[in-house]
């Protein structure tokens, strides 16, 4: 804080600041001076310079008369003497991470930061974790916000004394000043906060020469977008893009920003053209205000003392209780309103950045203290309607306005009841809701919003969250003042809801359409938000008996004032089975109806917990014609959902539609659907249970149909009366057998969840976040379904995709409902039909017929009788027994009209009058049956038979039985209707149910009273048409063996007559696959060699594959057209040991680093991969135009595949391709092992040497116009091998024959191929001429086998045998392709090519460049001499190649020479050998010491004496994963079967490197090649050893790549995601200082913590602007990249800058799911098996197949930017 050098007397200054009468006058005249200076004055602006300025000249004197000493060391004596604050305060910035405990939370609101949530116990409980909207802060500390553990480690108190508040701790003198310097701080932070444009200043800021610069101040608002704003810049006030680009960003963020310096009339100018401007963009023009240039420098000094604020009452608790007391005294002037209560009102006309500053300043302070809250809350409330009006006026977002603050006050219960009793503060909230909603009153003071203004409906909806939050914590106490005020907001409450009784009422719309779809949205909106606001009241008033009575006394009054819906015609009688009732007409179908009716609906839940709590006799005179009334309105909405349902009202459109959903949808139900049900129970139990039937029909216009008064022949009319019947009888089922509420039974909330997620889960098997969204949430969001969920389910693990899914219990299938009230229709179908399949399988595993016990709902007599219950009747359940308020309810089931209609419905069916009935009709009318029976049989065996008045059995016996139409007669007639055939279980087993009932009442055996007219011709009739099921079934069966023998014997048959063709056939669904059948297992083992003299024949095979477009097969043969492979050809860095550098590529074709030599890092390589289909050429030709030309047209298509280069998707399976691979068959070889025995004692590798020097020689004095950039040898050179020189044609002697040829087509699909891994390869334009074409297919080759050797290894697989027939056809394709070469190149290039790499091994010729052995990858050199070796025998009159024995001899000299300088590789980068203790023991421990010594002596670098044993470890270990990519690679060259030992995985590792060393003709001790070839290595062994590269590798000076290279894995990733979150919150962006909400996003592959989607970190590549994931992809992996986006939970997948996709994350919960963007919240961890998933995607070069797959399914209607992630 101190500075060493001060241009003022700053004692002085304190001094007479101490001495002065008025400390404001002296404090104004100080600033008056400074401020300007520092702040305005300048031309340019400069942060750096103005802070230290700010520090020196304005702060630090503040600091120094606060202390009255130097500022450092009075914070020090406050550290000395206090204490730390149990309060964390910590205020969220918007992203980050909050955790809040579900066991311990008061409320959701409670949440911890990520330090305390850390050290706390809640660690250990069920918490959740969301992203904050930013605005709150820490809970930790405040004991109101939990049950348990308030404070964590950090801020728990350690004693009773420690803790102690710090009011003492300031000394008298210094808490007078702090008071005394905030009060003016205070009011100058206010007074420049609040600033209007044409305001002066105060005289004594005023200053001494009037400065003529303004300043013209652009402000943020939410009507202009980012575009419009730079346009507006740019034409204003003459900027450029970027610049109008960065004050754009800069308003955005801060909310101001100053566009131009001047004077005032150019700045007036500027201002005008802004509005003028930004009025043609949009209606309104953007705030734009001219300030001169002094007021602007106290504006932006008084927003900095906000921030000094924060930092001085930091040091002290005494400092932030001054600044309380300051903040919160009321002014002297006329308004009275303190500094808080005018930033308050303020708040609206704030900039965001001012706002940020105010807010956290309250957080800090005032919100700190609890006394200090309980004023500000007092304040806050006061000023209640004013804020939300402003707020309501205001543009900006909730989150960052004052009214947010409500949280931090209401949701404190002592302090929430405060506001109660004091203040009125629920009155208060919803007499403010009700003024801003007045405009929308009609005449009949009901709510309308036709026309409404939806922005600003929006923010009036927010405040309904206050509401919530003074009501999130009902009182364990009552008080006389606290009912009062209770009763007096409830009171307000109902007259909100009184405006929306009957609101939005709808007519059937006849004839034509609606022509206008009317709003509907709002209401809705409306009563979502009040749906846990309705439940939080009815919880507060059940707490309270006293309340509870008033509450509904109070509801029912307010109901019946209500005049909505009223009657337009008289009471009338209507008479039915001798009973009458006097109603007034109403038909829904006719007349205005509401689907709104809050206050009916209030009723019904009050009344049900007056019941629940033993009140309700004390409620009113139990008048049924008053319970018909209450049941009118919930009965008229009922019957039009029924009608909707019914399609009667499908003219009215689709909003009345979407209405009736979200009228029984999850979300709304409890408060709209369930409670209109409720209300219709409760009718149901205090009317007279005919007139309640009697009025259900009338209100679904059925009275006259079931009264036999009514005809029709009409389809539409019939159709519609059988519709209604079904919803009539299903609400029937519904009032009777719904009773899992609280109050209407004796169940527990527990037990309501329990039912509802058995009947989710009697739908399908669901996850865990399906069971929750079919739950209803309480006020706290919660769902209850864990309390239950291990009852009833078991939950089945999710394996690699997918997720974990419950499964009901079978005992808990016996609480299934068929007619459960929550199910949709689909949910309803899908559920029966999942049940009856459940119990047919499971009633199948145990026979035809099962046991009651068995059954799943059995059904026991008295006397122990079990009843016969078939397995695939859906039967109703057991229900719980009515409370005695409702159980007169059942008397439906057994009264007069009950029995009518269910006789009526039945006779229809027996009858076969197929248009008056339905079996859906059927199916509800025989389940009331069976809830009937089951209630008298409940009733039954509780009581004695005499005692029993539910006589339901006897009446369906009786009613009828003279006309043979009684109920129970109908049931047998209609069991033998063929459309009922589905209702027959369901049928027998009521009628089994009758005699059961019929023997209670008898008091006998039902299997002796079973009559033989009823059941024994039916069981016979039953047996009979099983058994004759049976029959057919079985002979159906007998008939499937006899053809599936017939079909097995002449495929085995078949199979014999063509073994060869189906000894390695491909796996089932690869059609079009290549393959290769293998050798005869009787092949002799000693011709399992791929190299040299003793190598194996290649087998002659006949490959005939099938085109996967044309279906047509072909022989793949040299001569025919070309059939090729589906390929992608990618850039990869899966194997680079230097991630993050890439190899610089210069556009010179005569570079000789890459691609001519691939470094040993392996930093980029080319990999092709193919799914394996095959297709004609000129099949895929015409399919890749059609491509072509169908794809231009589509959405973005080129996120797909980009056309331009040549992509395509394969016809077959989806992947994506860029390519296509020519299918070259082996060239069939039957070896001459004489022939070669007698040229082997000739050509050793000496004098192969000197054959291949004199032809290179030769070539290059013939070819000396070719520009290879070569110079001759000198002469010490010339004689390295020897003398005498063979001749330059000598190489022909040894043997040679004719190339083989080729189909124009094949060479065609070779230069296609070719031409593309050079073009991706090198990034660079398409050139088929280009000499580095052939050097690209090497290398592609060379790395696709190390990836996949790689993988092999990776997995612990064996080298042959394990790959994947797509894997195994793409390998030999490829490396035949490459072979092939020198078919489409010049032979001169390829002849230049094996010299420039083979000078590496050899000096034939000085090359400029040519690297040491250490610089080149062996594998690559290795593929590239054998490939390009033939082209040597090119002469210039006949095309020739070598035979097959100067091949084998090629093969083998060149692979001992190249194992040679690998051996000699790793031995020299091989560090840290031990020193030799005693002799060695083994042959191969003394040669590989000897070696050593040899190098040593060479290089004058490595110990002399070390452990031959641990070299010759060492180096086999090195040389591994060569020796197994050149077997795969000869394997697929030559064709010759490798060892059986390959093929096994048991076989060890040392008998897999002697196997592979047999197949390679080496030595298993590789060493004794250095002794075989002495003679020939010493000279090489010299001048490898003697390089200059060498020489500084082993002095450090270079980095050199170990052997074996290390193999790449993904990151380690911590097992709770909690960790990674952790990590991200202490993230900063390394390109900006701001505390703005960043996307921290890891690598996957390096770990590099990347700021994606933020402008702070673009980045240019290739000329264009980029996100820092797209920079970062480009060279950590060659374009391709995998993030995990932290904050978001999901991985990102990358393909290049304009491609990607989104991926789930390896993190899943203990429900086995993900949770993308922390939507659910619950605790993740890591799931090895899904992060290895991704690691063998990434491996095996899936990305881009994966990220082609991913939007080829989700077809996206805006593109997501990629480039800029």
């Amino acid at each position: 804080m101190a500075e060493p050098e001060k241009p003022f007397d700053e004692p002085e200054l304190i001094k007479e600041w101490q001495a002065s009468a008025d400390l404001k006058l002296s404090l104004y005249g100080y600033l008056r001076k400074c401020v300007p200076r520092i702040f305005c004055h300048k031309e340019e602006y400069k942060p750096q310079e103005e802070e230290e300025q700010m520090q020196r000249l304005l702060l630090h004197p503040l600091e120094y008369f606060l202390f009255g000493e130097d500022p450092d060391e009075g914070v020090n004596k406050l550290k000395q003497g206090s204490s730390s604050s149990q309060l964390c305060g910590r205020v969220f910035k918007e992203g980050e991470t909050v955790y809040s405990c579900r066991d311990c939370a008061i409320d959701p609101t409670c949440v911890l930061c990520m330090d305390c949530f850390q050290e706390s116990v809640h660690k250990s409980h069920r918490y959740k974790m969301h992203a904050s909207s930013g605005g709150g802060f820490c809970d930790c500390g405040d004991v109101e916000a939990w049950k348990i553990g308030p404070y964590c480690s950090k801020h728990d108190p350690e004693a009773a004394t420690a803790m102690e508040t710090d009011e003492s701790t300031l000394e008298p003198e210094l808490c007078e000043r702090s008071e005394m310097l905030f009060r003016v701080l205070l009011n100058y932070f206010t007074d420049f906060l609040d600033w209007a444009e044409d305001r002066q200043l105060l005289a004594p800021l005023k200053p001494e020469e009037k400065d003529n610069t303004y300043f013209c101040v652009l402000y943020n608002d939410e009507h202009h977008s980012y575009d419009h704003v730079i346009y507006t810049l740019q034409r204003s006030v003459n900027c450029d893009q970027a610049e109008a680009q960065n004050h754009t960003a800069l308003i955005d963020k801060e909310g101001r920003r100053t566009v131009k310096r001047g004077s005032l009339a150019s700045c007036q100018h500027a201002k005008d053209l802004i509005k003028y401007n930004s009025e043609h963009i949009s209606l309104q023009p953007l705030r734009v205000e001219v300030l001169q240039s002094t007021v602007v420098a106290h504006q932006t000094f008084a927003l900095r003392l906000g921030s000094w604020f924060q930092k001085i009452i930091s040091h002290s608790v005494g400092f932030r209780q001054a600044f309380c007391r300051v903040a919160l005294e009321p002014s002297t002037e006329q308004t009275g309103l303190c500094c808080i209560s005018r930033l308050m009102l303020l708040d609206s006309k704030l900039y965001k950045g001012a706002r940020k500053i105010v807010h956290e300043l309250i957080f800090c302070s005032i919100l700190m203290e609890t006394e200090s809250k309980r004023l500000y809350a007092i304040e806050f409330t006061k000023l209640y309607k004013d804020l939300q009006n402003n707020f309501i006026e205001d543009d900006h977002e909730r989150s960052i306005s004052i009214t947010a603050m409500s949280v931090q006050i209401f949701t404190v219960p002592t302090l929430a009841r405060y506001l109660i009793e004091e203040t009125s503060v629920i009155t208060r909230i919803v007499n403010t809701v009700m003024a801003l909603l007045l405009e929308h009153l009609d005449v009949n003071n009901r709510f309308f919003f036709l026309g409404y203004n939806s922005d600003k409906f929006s923010r009036i909806q927010v405040i309904f969250h206050d509401l919530r939050y003074i009501l999130i914590s009902k009182p364990s106490v009552w008080n006389s003042k606290l009912r009062k005020q209770f009763l007096e907001g409830f009171n307000a409450f109902l007259g909100l809801l009184k405006c929306m009784q009957g609101m939005e009422e709808v007519e059937r719309q006849f004839g034509q359409h609606i022509a206008v779809e009317p709003e509907w949205e709002a209401g809705f909106t409306l009563q979502i938000q009040l749906r846990h606001i309705l439940a939080m009241f009815q919880d507060w008033c059940s707490s309270d008996d006293t309340i509870l009575l008033e509450a509904f006394r109070d509801c029912h009054k307010v109901l019946l004032q209500c005049n909505n819906q009223p009657f337009r015609r008289e009471a009338a009688d209507h008479y039915m089975c001798k009973q009458i009732i006097h109603v007034r007409p109403y038909k829904v179908s006719q007349e205005p109806v509401s689907i709104h009716l809050p206050l009916s609906r209030l009723l019904a839940g009050l009344y049900v917990l007056n019941c629940k709590n033993g009140l309700c006799d004390q409620l009113f005179d139990k008048d049924s014609s008053d319970f018909c009334s209450l049941a009118e309105l919930p009965l008229r909405c009922v019957v039009l959902a029924a009608q909707v349902s019914a399609e009667m009202w499908r003219r009215n459109g689709l909003s009345l539609v979407s209405q009736v959903y979200y009228y029984q949808d999850v979300k709304c139900r409890d408060e709209m659907y369930d409670k209109d049900i409720l209300m219709l129970q409760i009718a149901a139990s205090k009317m007279d249970a005919n007139h309640f039937l009697m009025l259900l029909l009338l209100r679904f216009e059925l009275f006259n149909f079931f009264n036999g008064s009514c005809s029709s022949r009409d389809h539409n009319e019939l159709l519609q009366w059988n519709q209604l019947t079904e919803e009539m009888l299903y609400l029937l089922i519904i009032i009777v057998g719904e009773r899992y509420v609280p109050g209407v039974s004796n169940v527990t909330k527990e037990d309501v969840t329990m039912r509802e997620v058995i009947h989710l889960l009697c739908i399908e098997p669901m996850a865990h976040s399906g069971l929750v969204k079919g739950l209803p949430e309480n006020e706290s969001h919660e769902t209850g379904l864990e309390s239950v969920i291990n009852k009833v389910a078991t939950f089945k693990k999710p394996g690699l995709s997918g997720h974990g899914l419950y499964e009901v219990k079978r005992e808990y299938l016996v609480q299934f409902n068929p007619f459960f009230y929550h199910y949709s229709r689909s949910q309803h179908s899908k559920a029966e039909e999942s049940q009856k399949k459940r119990r047919v399988r499971e009633g199948a595993d145990k026979g035809d017929r099962v046991s009651p016990a068995q059954a799943l709902s059995p059904i026991i007599c008295t006397e122990g009788c079990l009843s016969v219950c078939l397995c695939s009747a859906l039967h109703p359940p057991v229900p719980p027994p009515f409370c005695p308020a409702f159980s007169s309810v059942v008397r439906l089931l057994c009264c007069d009209i009950f029995i009518h209609i269910l006789r009526r419905v039945l006779q229809r069916a027996a009858e076969e009058k197929s248009t008056h009935w339905t079996e859906i009709m059927i199916q509800r009318a025989l389940h009331l049956i069976g809830q009937a029976l089951l209630e008298e049989k409940s009733q039954l065996e509780d009581s004695a038979s005499e005692e029993v008045t539910f006589d339901f059995s006897l009446k369906a016996r009786r009613v009828g039985l003279e006309h043979s139409k009684s109920l129970f007669l109908l049931l047998g007639k209609i069991k033998g209707v063929r459309s009922l055939e589905a209702q027959k279980d369901m049928i027998t087993w009521l009628l089994q149910m009758f005699e059961i009932i019929k023997c209670l009442r008898d008091k006998s055996n039902p299997t002796t009273s079973m009559s033989v007219e009823t059941s024994k011709p039916e069981e016979t009739v039953q047996d009979k048409e099983k058994a004759e099921r049976k029959r057919k079934a079985e002979a159906a069966k007998l008939h499937r063996q006899k053809i599936m023998a017939q079909m097995s014997a002449m495929q085995k048959n078949f199979i014999e007559s063509n073994k060869m063709l189906y000894d390695n056939m491909p796996e089932s669904g690869t059609q079009g696959e290549p393959f290769t059948p293998t050798e005869s297992p009787m092949e002799h083992k000693e011709l399992c060699v791929a190299v040299g003299p003793h190598r194996g024949s290649t087998p002659t095979e006949r490959e005939v594959l099938t085109c996967i477009l044309c279906q047509e097969e072909q022989e793949v043969a040299s001569r025919a057209p070309a059939m090729v492979l589906t390929a992608c050809v990618q850039r990869s860095t899966v194997l680079t040991q230097c991630r993050g550098k890439m190899p610089t590529n210069s556009g010179d074709e005569t570079e000789t680093v890459y691609p001519l030599y691939m470094p040993p890092e392996l930093a980029v390589g080319t990999h092709t991969g193919s799914c394996g289909h095959v297709m004609h050429a000129t099949c895929w030709q015409k399919y890749f135009e059609a491509v072509q030309n169908t794809t231009r047209n589509r959405l973005h298509a080129e996120l797909i595949i980009d056309l331009e280069n040549g992509e395509y998707l394969c016809p077959l399976c989806k992947s994506l391709c860029n390519t296509v691979i020519p299918l070259v068959p082996l060239e069939p070889l039957v070896f001459n092992y004489e022939n070669a025995e007698i040229i082997g004692q000739h050509l050793t590798l000496t004098r192969w040497l000197h054959i291949l020097e004199a032809r290179i020689k030769g070539l290059k004095s013939i070819l000396q116009e070719n520009d290879c950039d070569m110079e001759c040898t000198n002469d010490s050179d010339a004689v390295l091998c020897g003398d005498g020189q063979p001749d330059f044609r000598a190489i022909l002697s040894y043997g040679v024959q004719e190339p083989r040829k080729f189909s124009d087509s094949i060479a065609e699909m070779l230069a296609v191929c070719a031409t593309t891994v050079h073009r991706v390869g090198l990034q660079t334009a398409p050139n088929e001429l280009c000499p580095r074409v052939p050097l690209m297919a090497w290398n592609t080759c060379a790395f696709t086998i190390q990836a996949i050797e790689n993988i092999l290894l990776e997995e612990d697989k064996p080298l042959f045998g394990s790959l994947q027939n797509r894997q195994l056809a793409g390998l030999k394709a490829i490396v035949q392709f490459s072979a092939t070469q020198r078919i489409k190149s010049s032979q001169t290039v390829i002849q230049n090519h094996f010299a420039d790499i083979f000078a590496v091994l050899h000096p034939v010729t000085s090359r400029k460049n040519t690297p040491s052995i250490l610089e080149v990858d062996f594998f690559h050199l290795l593929v590239g001499l054998v490939l390009s070796l033939p082209s040597l025998y090119q002469e210039e009159a006949v095309d020739l190649q070598p035979s097959a024995v100067s091949s084998a001899y090629n093969h083998l000299h060149i692979l001992h020479l190249v194992t040679m300088a690998h051996v000699l590789q790793v031995l020299l980068l091989t560090r840290d050998l031990p020193v030799v203790v005693g002799d060695e023991e083994t042959e191969e421990a003394k040669a590989a010491a000897e070696l050593h010594a040899v190098v040593s002596q060479h290089t004058g670098r490595l110990l002399p004496d070390v452990c031959g044993s641990f070299v010759a470890e060492r180096v086999k270990a090195g040389i591994k994963s060569f020796l197994r990519c050149t077997a795969l690679f000869f394997s697929c060259l030559t064709g010759v079967r490798p060892p059986e030992e390959l093929f096994c995985a048991s076989v060890s590792s040392q008998s897999q490197m002697e196997a592979v060393c047999s197949y390679l003709a080496l030595p298993s001790n590789v060493f004794q090649l250095f002794q075989e070839h002495r003679d020939t290595v010493a000279p090489l062994l010299h001048r490898w050893c003697t390089s200059p590269a060498i020489t500084k590798s082993l002095r450090g000076k270079t980095q050199t790549v170990r052997y074996p290279r290390r193999r790449n894995q993904l990151i380690d990733l911590p097992d709770d995601y909690s960790a990674l979150l952790n990590q991200a919150s202490h993230f900063q962006c390394p390109k900006s200082a701001d505390d703005e909400r960043k996307h921290p996003t890891l690598c996957l592959f390096c770990g590099a913590m990347l700021c994606s989607q933020s402008s702070c970190c673009l980045s240019q590549l290739d000329g264009e602007d980029v996100g820092a994931c797209t920079a970062h992809a480009a060279t950590c992996g060659a374009g391709v990249g995998m993030f995990l986006r932290i904050r978001e939970c999901e991985i990102v997948l990358m393909a290049s800058k304009t491609r990607g996709s989104t991926y789930p994350a390896p993190y899943l919960d203990d429900y086995g799911e993900t949770d993308p963007h922390l939507g659910r919240g619950n605790p993740l961890h890591l799931c090895p098996e899904r992060y290895r998933k991704l690691k063998q995607m990434w491996q095996q070069h899936c990305i881009l197949e994966e990220i082609a797959r991913s939007l080829e399914l989700v077809n996206q209607l805006f593109a997501f930017d990629w480039q800029m992630l």
